[in-house]
Formats: C-alpha cells, structure tokens, sequence
C-alpha cells in the first residue's frame, strides 16, 4: 500500500498550528496589567499571586480566567474567612484598565485593599460583575456610578464607604443583584445590600418596583430615621430583612406583619420605641428574630412561631416573666438570648421540647432562680452560656462543661462549692460574687473573675492557707 506523504506532512502541519493555537500565551497588555497589579500589593503572606510570574501564561494564573481568544476576561482573588493570612495589602492598581475583554472582577474578603472606588472600571465596556467586597475601600461612591449600564451584580459590601447613596444607581437596570442601595426601576433584582460601611442619612423611600426582592441587607451603617412605608410593597416574597446596628427611630411598623415568607428580621441596635405591633402574631415562618438593644416595651405580642432557631429580645423594656412556649417548643433552637427581658422562673422547670442543637443561652440580668444543671447537661455542643446578675442556686461542680463552651459567665448569683477544673479550657469565665470556696484550679483568667467568694483561694487570688 502506498503512503501518502503528502497527506502526512499537511496532518503534522495543521498539528502544530493546533497545538501553538491552544498553547499561546496571554496577551502582552493583559500580563502588563496583572503585574501592575501585583506590584502594587505589599503582603500576599499566603502567596494568592505567588503564580503570578513574568513570561508565562497568564492565562494560568491563579484567579485569572481568559475565555476569549487568550485575553482575560475574568480576575478573581478571594480570601477565606477562616484563614487570617489569607489578604493582600495595598491598592487596586488602575493599570486593569488594560484588560479591555474584562467582563468580571471579584476581590473578595481580602481585607487590607485600601483606596478609593477605583474609577477605571468607567473604561470597560463588557464588565457586567464587580464583587468588591470586605476590603478598606473609602471615600464616596461615585456620582457617575449609575453610568456602568452594562452592570448585573454590583457588591460593595464590607467597606468603609462614606456619605449618601448616589440617585444614578437608579440607571443600572440590568442589575440582578446589587450590593449596595438606592432605587429605581430594578424589577429583576433579588438582592439589595450595603451592610458594613458607614452610610449615613435615611433609607429611601422607592421600593415599589422591587417586587422580586429576596434579600434587603443594610445592617452596620450610620442610617437614621423610619422604616419607609414603601418597604410594604416587599411583603410577598422578601426573606431577608436585617436593618440592624444603625440608628434608625421610631415605632416598628405594622406592616412587617405582612411578611410572611419573613425567615430572619434583625432591627437589633437602633432606637427604635413603643409596642410591637399585634400582627407579628402573623410572622409564623421566621427563624431568626433579634430585636435587641432598642427601647421597646410592653407587651409582648403573641407569637404563633413554628419553629423558632435564633432569637434576641435582650436590653429592652420587656417583662416576658416566662420564657415563651413559642420558644419553648421549637425543636431547632440553637440560640436563645433574653438578657434583661424581666423573666421570673424556676430554670431547673425550664424544659424545653430540644436542647440538642443549642450553642448559645444569654439569660443576664432577670429574676431566674433554681439550677441550669438539667439544661446545660443535656447540651452537646454549647459554645456560650450567660446568666450573671440573678437567682441562681446549684453545686458548679455538678455541671458538665463540655469540649465546645468557650464563655461561661454565672456571676453575682448564689451559686456555692468549688470551682471545677474543666473551666481551664474556657476562653472566657466569670464566677465572681458566689459563694464558692476551695483552691481556685490552675487557669489564665483575671482576679476579676473569682472575686467577691465566700472562701476562694489560689491564684489569680492571694494563695491557700
């Protein structure tokens, strides 16, 4: 059989077109910028750019995404939450502007970029994701920012951004999701929040074309004034409202009782006053309810809760008596906080439907007497429990500490005997203003944390006789 030679060269040759087309390196201008980029970064400590080098393809660096004809299209750099080291200190170098397919830029949870907006993302005309999130980024945002048209998802959540919202967000109505506030025509936005920085002045009152919103975030900030009655119209399907930690006044509206599909409502750390209203009677699907540290008084609304997981009514003008029985049946509580809230109980008839999953019990500041021995030792993965300043009486001996509490606090009660060994592992204790005796076990904490005993001796207090 004959070879043909020359359908063998032309295979060999449309290879090796294959194969440098698929191996080409990025484009010049894209590696130039990237390693602006980084040359503008002064601690990487656990090496995010350490691939980040001259004369390879930067198509394969990390965080780097080129979809395009070898041109970047995508830059993202994330730090993990749970490894501190995991940031990049310095600036956002605006040589970026060179990356001319961009479509997304995520610079997420790095904590240490610093500056202000960066105005180059003005010059791209195919970006459509900024995720710039958890960063030291301050200033204003800008007037134009309304002129980036082309946006779905703008996050600028965890900054330090400054003054009022820009009206020209009202421009953006491709968005999906914004990060950020300030309204308009955005009927396909599901997710609208700013929450961490420092934005002052009131929450604007256009909401009414918000009507597939999911997630209202605008918590930490320096907001003031009302609740805006247009955040009504959201009833029908928000999940998510948590407007706390600003400075926001006045009675809590009625009209929150319209959301049922409500599964978390934090107003926690505003000023709000007066009555709840009765309708929250109606908010039988939340999880998650803090309204604590405001100024809000008696009574109490009847709740008609199915299964309650986190709630927070301390540090206000409440007196509860007892702890709810809407609380009280949940089967997955976790974490149950009702500091200063007036409860007179017998804790050791406290019996609640499911201990199991609670990790956190602040009852500080009440009338509560009895023991939380039977509570506590039925508890597996308790993280924290509160309970200075009432009328607790029991053997601290006799409780169980388990592997997992960190902050265990039962100062100014009546509780007596010795001091267990088990509290050397707590990160945080405070026994103080008891009746407990004996040799205080080996640990790390203050005097402040044993004095104002009965007979407490060893250190941090003077020695044994």
């Amino acid at each position: 059989m004959k070879f043909n030679f020359s359908l063998l060269l032309l295979f060999l040759f449309l290879s090796i077109s294959l194969l440098q087309l698929t191996s080409a390196a990025c484009h010049a201008d894209d590696e130039a910028a990237l390693l602006a980029f980084k040359s503008g970064i002064t601690q990487d400590p656990s090496g995010l750019l350490s691939s980040w080098k001259s004369g390879t393809d930067c198509c394969t660096w990390a965080g780097i995404n080129c979809l395009v004809n070898n041109r970047v299209t995508s830059l993202s750099l994330v730090g993990q939450p749970d490894k501190p080291n995991t940031f990049l200190t310095g600036t956002i170098s605006s040589t970026l502007v060179k990356l001319k397919y961009l479509d997304g830029i995520y610079l997420q949870n790095l904590k240490n970029l610093s500056g202000k907006f960066p105005d180059f993302l003005f010059g791209f005309s195919n970006l459509k994701y900024i995720y710039i999130e958890h960063n030291k980024l301050s200033g204003q945002i800008p007037a134009n920012i309304g002129n980036l048209t082309q946006l779905e998802a703008l996050s600028l959540s965890g900054n330090q951004f400054t003054g009022i919202i820009p009206s020209s967000i009202t421009k953006l109505i491709q968005l999906t999701q914004l990060n950020l506030d300030k309204m308009g025509k955005l009927k396909n936005l599901t997710l609208l929040s700013l929450d961490h920085n420092q934005l002052t002045g009131t929450i604007p009152n256009n909401f009414s074309s918000f009507t597939n919103l999911r997630i209202l975030r605008l918590s930490f900030n320096k907001l003031s004034g009302n609740i805006p009655s247009s955040i009504s119209l959201l009833a029908p399907k928000l999940q998510y409202l948590e407007l706390g930690h600003n400075a926001l006044s006045g009675k809590i509206p009625d009209f929150l009782g319209k959301f049922q599909a409500l599964d978390t409502l934090d107003l926690s750390r505003n000023k709000f006053s007066g009555t709840l209203p009765k309708s929250f009677g109606n908010l039988t699907k939340i999880f998650n309810l803090d309204l604590s540290y405001n100024s809000l008084n008696d009574p109490f609304p009847v709740m008609n809760v199915k299964g309650i997981e986190s709630l927070d009514l301390s540090y206000n003008n409440f007196h509860l008596k007892q702890i709810p029985k809407w609380v009280i049946s949940s089967p997955i509580i976790y974490s149950l906080k009702l500091a200063k809230c007036g409860l007179q109980l017998n804790l050791s008839e406290f019996q609640p439907a499911e201990t199991y999953f609670y990790d956190y019990i602040d009852l500080s500041g009440n009338e509560i007497s009895g023991s939380p021995v039977g509570l506590l030792n039925r508890t597996d993965y308790l993280v924290g429990f509160l309970a200075s300043g009432n009328k607790l009486k029991f053997d601290l001996e006799s409780l169980r500490i388990v592997k997992t509490l960190k902050t265990l606090d039962l100062s100014r009660n009546l509780v007596y005997g010795k001091v267990p060994k088990g509290v050397s592992g707590l990160e945080k204790l405070n026994v103080s203003y008891n009746h407990l005796c004996g040799q205080i076990p080996a640990n790390k904490f203050a005097a402040s944390a044993f004095v104002g005993n009965d007979c407490l001796c060893g250190s941090p207090l003077p020695p044994c006789k």
